[in-house]
């Protein structure tokens, strides 16, 4: 097997879906990987089963290139590029274990969230919190579900990096026969839009729980890839193309896919579930729900007309009923 040129050896940060998915395309270019998972039950099982028992179950692993560990100061120590897929709101537990110096290291995000309470993109809060470099700090995102990467169905991601030449080594990681992997240094574009989507799923799963119907689902998701194009410009002003699969596609498959857990979320929340028991209902986190308060917040800053976003928010975190939210939210749609 070809030695990568990505730098060193790669960590594994995380042990959900995504992350079961993204190690599966990694272990396609690279002869080993670590592993690190909270939680050594769930190593030793993932060891005697050949897979990861919680998550993509089907995906077989030959784990003798795997090395695993749930001591995350050892991993850190011994990687060389970290890679984080951890959910959001369970992001900075992680973080807080972390004692070695990781200044040195690449990392790349694929967490897809805001930090909590500080509103941090994770690659702000990587550069403060661990004095990372800027530009050995990635992003991996687009229209790829966990789950159809591991039904090896054809998938296309971006690497977001202010240096091209290491979002192109890392996109060669995990190009494979079906994985397609493009560059960008829209770091920042590529992190809000990979947070905003994940709130319009909710939105898109709440009026399919309505039962609104396909015609004003369609008008939706037209306002809301607006609606997101306004903030991004405002967040982080820059030349970019809305349409393209980083940003419209990510959107499109989260708010349609019977994969995504936030427009499940939000189906639920529309067939008349309280926010809390369908929170308790999800077997895993819909990011969307903390990323909407993040964005709310954040946007107080910026001013940005969303009426999509207040009316998550409003149904969320203000206890407002769903039928009445949307019907204020759609005397704003074109």
């Amino acid at each position: 097997m070809e030695k990568p040129s990505f730098p060193g050896h790669i960590a594994v940060m995380g042990g959900g879906s995504w992350a079961t998915a993204l190690a599966k395309l990694l272990l396609q270019n690279c002869e080993t990987i670590t592993w690190y998972m909270r939680r050594d039950d769930r190593i030793e099982e993932f060891k005697r089963l050949r897979h990861n028992p919680a998550y993509l179950t089907d995906v077989d692993f030959d784990i003798e290139r795997i090395n695993f560990s749930s001591d995350i100061n050892a991993v850190c120590e011994n990687a060389d590029t970290l890679l984080l897929v951890m959910p959001s709101p369970y992001f900075t537990d992680h973080m807080d274990k972390i004692t070695v110096d990781i200044s040195s290291k690449a990392i790349v995000s694929a967490v897809k969230g805001i930090v909590p309470d500080t509103n941090e993109l994770i690659t702000d809060y990587m550069v403060r919190r661990f004095g990372v470099d800027p530009a050995r700090n990635l992003v991996v995102s687009g229209p790829c579900h966990a789950e159809e990467v591991a039904l090896d169905r054809p998938s296309y991601l971006t690497i977001g990096c202010a240096n091209l030449e290491m979002a192109e080594d890392f996109a060669k990681l995990i190009r494979g026969k079906n994985t397609h992997a493009i560059t960008s240094s829209d770091v920042d574009g590529i992190e809000y839009a990979a947070v905003l989507k994940n709130v319009y799923a909710i939105a898109a799963g709440i009026i399919h729980g309505m039962k609104t119907g396909d015609n004003f689902g369609a008008i939706l998701i037209s306002n809301a890839i607006r609606e997101m194009e306004r903030f991004v410009d405002a967040a982080c002003p820059r030349p970019r193309q809305i349409c393209d699969s980083v940003y419209l596609g990510d959107l499109l498959v989260t708010a349609y896919s019977r994969f995504s857990r936030n427009h499940n979320f939000g189906s639920m929340i529309g067939r008349g579930y309280s926010v809390k028991a369908a929170r308790m209902e999800m077997e895993q986190t819909a990011e969307g729900y903390y990323g909407t308060k993040c964005i709310h917040d954040i946007n107080q800053h910026f001013n940005v007309a969303m009426p999509i976003l207040d009316g998550v928010y409003s149904i969320l975190y203000r206890g407002v009923p769903a039928y009445r939210a949307m019907k204020a939210m759609a005397q704003n749609f074109d």
